[in-house]
């Protein structure tokens, strides 16, 4: 099944951070990284009291179940050193499951489509770069019609190390 990734950093070697997850995903059995986003640097949503924000999106095809996926991502923000202080705050690498092919999924610790995502440059114009034809279940738009329909916040920039 493919499903579509959000990561982001704002704590420590940003870029090493998002290297750090994309191998530690291609080392995950069950997991396969097809394709990976340009990196963005955003300002933060939410608490703007921190840095700004490197993110990319990766594209990857499991044989997980979506809990599984959510436990693996889980464990690799662990791995490389997140903890989880307050929502929205700084952190050292956040993995979000945003789409997962036509799943539509909710349970308390999981909602698929990632229920923020449709209003956030910082998550579609990286998903714009791997799957600009994916479409949101919830709304059937694409990924390029969502980014473009006016009602996302945040500025995105390339980042350039």
């Amino acid at each position: 099944m493919s499903v579509y990734l959000s990561l982001g950093s704002n704590v420590g070697n940003r870029l090493q951070n998002l290297q750090a997850a994309v191998e530690r995903l291609r080392a995950e059995l069950g997991v396969t990284v097809w394709k990976e986003s340009r990196v963005y640097e955003t300002e933060p949503v939410g608490d703007v009291d921190q840095g700004p924000f490197l993110n990319m999106a990766v594209s990857v095809e499991t044989t997980l179940e979506p809990l599984d996926l959510l436990e693996c991502v889980q464990s690799i923000e662990q791995e490389i050193g997140r903890e989880r202080t307050r929502r929205w705050g700084p952190r050292v690498i956040d993995i979000d499951i945003v789409l997962w092919d036509d799943v539509v999924l909710t349970t308390k610790a999981l909602t698929i489509p990632h229920p923020e995502f449709r209003k956030r440059a910082f998550v579609l114009a990286p998903l714009e770069d791997i799957a600009p034809v994916a479409k949101d279940p919830g709304t059937g738009l694409t990924i390029r019609e969502l980014l473009r329909a006016g009602d996302v916040e945040g500025e995105v920039r390339l980042y350039s190390a």
